[in-house]
């Protein structure tokens, strides 16, 4: 047997820090598959310290995926290839790392042997078409496949490492793991990916970024440099917080000190220093005070109340929900004064706020929220055009406190902008 080309355990020679991802299939270019693989790959790589420079997905199709090989080789130390690896004849990814690397495609007789069993165990008759799972580039390394007949492959070469596997999650999963205990993690000298999510509400991306960046370009130079990603999505902003490194110990220090001067001075914008959303932050603080609340919702439908119930456990402080979306159901249902409708519009201040008081007396909690405005696509005017929301939350002892928004994009976005903005003000009430 030729040990060269079987599966076994390497020494490292070099440093593997960086990766690309090719994702062989030309299902996942139509809106019916996602590539959830990368997701996987990316995951587990970053758990021994290896950043994954970018992804990409190409057609079956040997010169699409040979281009895309070219490119990964020359951007970083190591390639990830998944699918491809089937018997039919648009299963090409052998064929394209034979012509990339120059190694001519072989049958290995182990694994054909390997695959003829396979078959008869099963009680079937092998179509010859399968033996295409038994080409092996030239001194590639074989990776056993137990949960089905294509083996993985992997090519050792001075300046990159190239790993392709079958497509099904079922059999890449288990394989990449093994895999990657045996012959990446050493590659990568213990290494780590350390993150801190910091999540932000109340404040846009520049803004966000004016503050945080005299600190955070400060920390690339610092003995644990730590890397910073700032992320906008609908009504938060996130920060990223990475640190690549052996000792935990250390990276989780200088993530925690990091993390403080954010606190300093982002003071109540800082939603989470965990990642939490906003509903599961809201949570929380309903619970360590003992309170409970109600929503009457217009424009986002049920969305807010929705938000709030996601959350295990939110039985102990969501009391009851309203959606009065018609004039007809504010008036019926919440008992707003209808000639305060008429002299203010169904979207204002006044009205949010009596929906706001009036669903607090109905449920008898302590904090309710009100929710009324124009999510569109029609609907607006010049005064209040599509995108004005009007909120107000009623507190213990006669707080109220109310906003005015005009939120961009279409009617979904406004939903959800509406419902963070709503929850953030829940929150802030609750911090006083």
């Amino acid at each position: 047997m030729d040990t060269a080309r079987h599966y076994g355990v390497v020494m490292p020679s070099w440093i593997v820090s960086q990766a690309v991802i090719i994702a062989v299939g030309s299902e996942l270019l139509t809106p019916d598959r996602l590539d959830t693989n990368s997701l996987f790959v990316t995951r587990a790589l970053n758990e021994l310290g290896i950043s994954v420079r970018y992804k990409t997905v190409v057609s079956d199709d040997c010169d699409d995926v040979g281009l895309a090989l070219k490119s990964a080789i020359r951007h970083a130390e190591l390639v990830v290839v998944t699918g491809g690896l089937g018997p039919t004849d648009d299963d090409i990814t052998r064929e394209a790392i034979s012509n990339v690397f120059g190694l001519p495609l072989e049958e290995d007789s182990d694994t054909a042997v390997t695959i003829r069993s396979l078959f008869k165990a099963r009680g079937l008759a092998m179509p010859d078409i399968n033996l295409r799972q038994a080409l092996v580039p030239r001194g590639a390394i074989q990776i056993p496949n137990a949960r089905g007949t294509a083996p993985g492959l992997w090519i050792d070469r001075p300046t990159v490492k190239c790993l392709a596997l079958p497509g099904p999650p079922r059999e890449l999963e288990p394989m990449f793991e093994r895999i990657a205990q045996d012959r990446i993690a050493p590659l990568s000298e213990g290494r780590s990916i350390f993150r801190r999510v910091i999540v932000i509400a109340g404040r846009n991306e520049s803004s966000v970024d004016d503050i945080v960046c005299p600190i955070y370009s400060r920390w690339r130079s610092a003995p644990v440099p730590i890397r910073t990603t700032i992320l906008a999505s609908l009504g938060q902003i996130e920060l990223h917080l990475s640190v690549v490194g052996k000792n935990k110990g250390e990276a989780t220090i200088a993530l925690d000190c990091a993390t403080e001067e954010l606190r300093t001075v982002l003071e109540k914008d800082l939603v989470s220093v965990d990642g939490a959303h906003l509903e599961d932050v809201v949570g929380s603080l309903l619970c360590d005070r003992g309170c409970q609340v109600t929503v009457a919702e217009s424009c986002t439908g049920g969305l807010v109340t929705s938000r709030l119930t996601d959350v295990p456990g939110s039985s102990a402080y969501v009391r009851a929900g309203w959606v009065v979306y018609s004039n007809d159901a504010k008036v019926e249902i919440l008992g707003i004064d209808r000639k305060l409708i008429e002299k203010h519009g169904a979207v204002s201040e006044p009205v949010a706020r009596a929906m706001a008081l009036q669903a607090r007396a109905r449920a008898r909690v302590d904090y309710a929220i009100g929710v009324t405005g124009i999510a569109g696509p029609g609907g607006g005017s010049s005064e209040k055009p599509v995108g004005t929301v009007c909120l107000s939350l009623a507190g213990p002892e006669d707080q109220l406190w109310d906003r005015r928004l005009n939120l961009p994009g279409e009617r979904g976005r406004v939903k959800y902008q509406a419902s963070q903005a709503a929850l953030d003000m829940l929150r802030r009430a609750l911090l006083e």
